[in-house]
């Protein structure tokens, strides 16, 4: 069983709104997933991106990998920054 960090896309034609999800990778896009463990709103200016840290974290220790995608809203965030 591999488990990715990924988004699921919500929201109306044309208007997309996202969670933040961990899920097994065969689990269908839109279907069934572990936890949600944030949201992406790209609709704004700039995007609306809510995440909790510390769940992200926890699956990433466990062995969860992010999506490209992911990775890059995370990197955002400052969840990838090193202590200096």
């Amino acid at each position: 069983m591999s488990v990715k960090i990924r988004l699921a896309r919500h929201g109306a034609k044309k208007r997309p709104f996202y969670r933040i999800v961990v899920a097994d990778s065969e689990f269908p896009r839109d279907g069934r997933y572990l936890e949600k463990v944030g949201t992406y709103n790209p609709l704004p200016d700039p995007a609306v991106i809510n995440i909790e840290n510390e769940r992200v974290k926890y699956w990433m220790d466990q062995g969860a990998i992010p999506t490209d995608t992911v990775k890059s809203i995370l990197k955002k965030q400052g969840f990838f920054s090193n202590p200096a």
